[in-house]
């Protein structure tokens, strides 16, 4: 019994990252249920800390500047503002801060996005639970994590296509517009966008008719059908719909 007690403290102290600086991690993600569940998951990791946890998209960048973790754990689907532009404002505002996005999609699209966007890994919310503890290691030690069955194409060729992908229009929008475009598509009102934002309702209807004209929209209806389409928003079908 002695040495299975002593075998089993060497395996303890044996455990990867015990001796190693301590990971901070803010966690983001707007379902209580699954943010619950993946802390309880880094948590078992002797050397990360969740220092915050956050289920709105609009606080998420500002909270991450105040913070700076070493790593940023973002849903894709984020109320308010989605993971895809919260990673491009994060950074912008911390850069040493790795981003890795959580998705219930494997769609290579979204991939190529959020790497162009600067994230440093993308895990799957059906991947093994070990998957995203992997994927942060991976990032911490200055490398980039792209989930299985992504996986399959080297980390090399997904940059790549993330480097020549061609700019389209969305991205010629400001963070304020991008933040009003999906509070629109979510179903908010010019007054009701203007106070999650601060601002005046009549910026907010400046930035709407900015939208509409650089993207060609005719109605809140193209909008919306926008927003699912790029993923800004998970589609109504779906029964986990996060926004």
């Amino acid at each position: 019994m002695r040495l299975t007690a002593a075998n089993q403290v060497a395996s303890r102290r044996s455990r990867p990252g015990r001796h190693s600086p301590e990971t901070t991690i803010v966690l983001a993600e707007g379902l209580h249920l699954i943010r619950s569940g993946v802390r309880c998951l880094l948590e078992m990791e002797e050397d990360f800390r969740v220092v915050r946890e956050v289920g709105d998209g609009l606080k998420v960048a500002a909270l991450v500047a105040r913070l700076k973790p070493r790593v940023l754990v973002l849903a894709v689907a984020m109320p308010g503002l989605n993971g895809f532009d919260i990673v491009r404002q994060v950074r912008q505002q911390s850069p040493a801060t790795a981003v890795i996005m959580l998705s219930r999609y494997s769609r290579e699209q979204d991939v190529i996005q959020a790497l162009r966007n600067g994230a440093s890994g993308y895990v799957v919310k059906f991947a093994r639970p070990a998957e995203l503890v992997r994927a942060i290691r991976k990032v911490v030690a200055g490398g980039r994590y792209v989930s299985e069955p992504l996986s399959a194409h080297p980390i090399a060729t997904w940059l790549h296509w993330a480097q020549s992908r061609p700019l389209d229009t969305y991205e010629t929008l400001t963070d304020r517009e991008r933040e009003v475009l999906q509070l629109v598509a979510e179903g908010y009102s010019s007054s009701a966008i203007a106070t999650r934002l601060s601002i005046s309702p009549r910026t907010v209807e400046a930035h709407r008719a900015s939208i509409m004209r650089k993207m060609h929209f005719s109605n809140l209806l193209d909008v919306v059908l926008y927003a699912i389409a790029r993923g800004i928003l998970q589609r109504p079908s779906d029964p986990l719909r996060e926004v």
